[in-house]
């Protein structure tokens, strides 16, 4: 049984344990004159025999799906014969891709030799029989552990305090696995970076001007050295995201200006909701948007005043992503503007100040805190866009400032050098985590900045 399906069937034991707790804690009460002589109330007794039924199933599940990967890649990689066993976690990474891909029929066996043949039958048949004894234990443990709930109920048991004191730790492993998660992508990110930096020297590819990470595979090639100068890829991705934020920040503000302030009702519950539509739309849409309308737009028209412009730009993909970005902008700045008091306004305005010098003089100074901090947070947004760069800016890392031509980010970078099988000793492979490092601390320092603004510039009212 596939985890997924797993998943529901301990969820419907836990409901099923529920019920009979809830019922054996009825039947116990009515002997004794009904439930008020219960320590606690039926739902805790049901409650409690479903956290007993479903959390332990629920760990194993999660332990048995979490190792059973790597145990059977050891498992297969051992029998291989001796000549074909790999000297490095790369060839490694390689060979268990192409057991993987005979397996599953992407490679037909002809392609492939004999014990790669007999490794993916091997692959295939461990992971049927992980599939049935995660099964098997997983229910029995579920089975088990609910039987033992509800054969523990009685009248004295103190259900309720036992369900919050289960729930409290639970709360508390939740929140304490996101914070373990957090760091855990730190370590592994900050890892292949370090392996990067001893590959490739820290000042080139801070202080590279220069993007092509081909490197040779073997000793004969040559003409594959590498070059892995970041500043064009940030270059790029700093261009795109101003061109961005010049059409999203003017469009969002002046919208959620006019949507707070001078909007009446029933044009604001038209226009917001359409507005907001944009944030529910696939970037890839967009990213079809700017390669198939706005890119040639662009080109033609630069083309008709004499201007060279690129079928791919910067421009194109900048101006599209700042329409994305637009509801980011507008719904931050019109739920800043609203939570300015009202009494300022009435203030304002009894001082003799028109609506317009209210707006100017009066809110929009008390909201500008709250508005920095969130167009920071929708450069944040801009930054980390993929989609739309790969299909409307293209993937040459130009170092250059014209929007006309064709540049790349960081983030397309990452995913280029990520796509297919990757052999992960090699520089270009690593190059991807220097950059993920980069990005992140790029977009940290931001989130950092945008935060202090808030705090320290935010005004209370009365």
């Amino acid at each position: 049984m596939q985890p997924a399906n797993l998943l529901l069937l301990t969820i419907v034991l836990s409901m099923v344990a529920y019920g009979l707790g809830y019922a054996r804690s009825r039947s116990l009460a009515m002997p004794m004159g009904g439930i008020r002589h219960l320590k606690s109330l039926p739902f805790y007794y049901g409650a409690r025999a479903a956290l007993w039924c479903g959390i332990p199933a629920l760990l194993v599940l999660g332990l048995w799906a979490a190792f059973q990967g790597k145990v059977i890649q050891t498992l297969v990689i051992g029998s291989l014969p001796q000549e074909m066993l790999p000297a490095s976690e790369g060839e490694a990474s390689l060979l268990l891709s192409k057991i993987s891909n005979v397996a599953s029929g992407s490679l037909p066996p002809g392609f492939a030799e004999a014990p790669i043949v007999e490794a993916a039958e091997r692959l295939k048949a461990l992971r049927e029989q992980s599939r049935m004894f995660m099964t098997t234990l997983v229910v029995s443990v579920s089975v088990l552990a609910g039987f033992l709930g509800w054969l523990r109920v009685r009248p004295a048991l103190n259900a309720r305090t036992q369900v919050e004191s289960i729930l409290k730790w639970l709360f508390f492993a939740c929140a304490a696995l996101a914070i373990l998660t957090t760091i855990g992508i730190i370590f592994s990110v900050a890892f292949e970076t370090f392996r990067f930096f001893q590959k490739i020297p820290f000042t080139e590819f801070i202080f590279g001007s220069q993007w092509s990470p081909q490197t040779a595979l073997r000793a004969d090639q040559v003409a594959a050295q590498g070059a892995f100068g970041m500043i064009p890829l940030f270059t790029g991705t700093l261009l795109i995201s101003a061109i961005a934020m010049l059409v999203a920040v003017p469009v969002g503000l002046l919208s959620a200006i006019y949507l707070s302030e001078y909007a009446n009702k029933k044009v604001r519950g038209v226009v917001k909701p359409l507005l907001e539509m944009l944030a529910g739309i696939p970037t890839v849409v967009y990213g079809f948007f700017a390669a198939l309308t706005v890119a040639p737009f662009i080109s033609n028209f630069a083309a008709s005043l004499g201007i060279d412009a690129s079928s791919q730009s910067a421009l194109a993909a900048g101006g599209v992503m700042g329409i994305m970005i637009i509801p980011f902008v507008s719904s931050l700045s019109d739920d800043v503007i609203n939570a300015v008091p009202q009494t300022l306004r009435d203030g304002s305005l009894a001082l003799g100040a028109t609506q317009s010098e209210t707006m100017k003089k009066v809110i929009f100074p008390a909201a500008l805190p709250g508005i920095m901090g969130g167009v920071l947070l929708a450069v944040s947004r801009a930054i980390g866009e993929t989609m739309i760069v790969v299909m409307a800016a293209g993937l040459a890392a130009n170092l250059t400032a014209n929007p006309l031509e064709t540049v790349t980010t960081v983030t397309v970078q990452i995913v280029t050098l990520l796509t297919g099988d990757q052999e992960f000793d090699s520089a270009k492979t690593l190059a991807a985590f220097a950059l993920g490092a980069m990005l992140f601390l790029a977009t940290l320092l931001l989130n950092v900045v945008a935060l202090k603004i808030v705090r320290k510039y935010r005004e209370q009212y009365d």
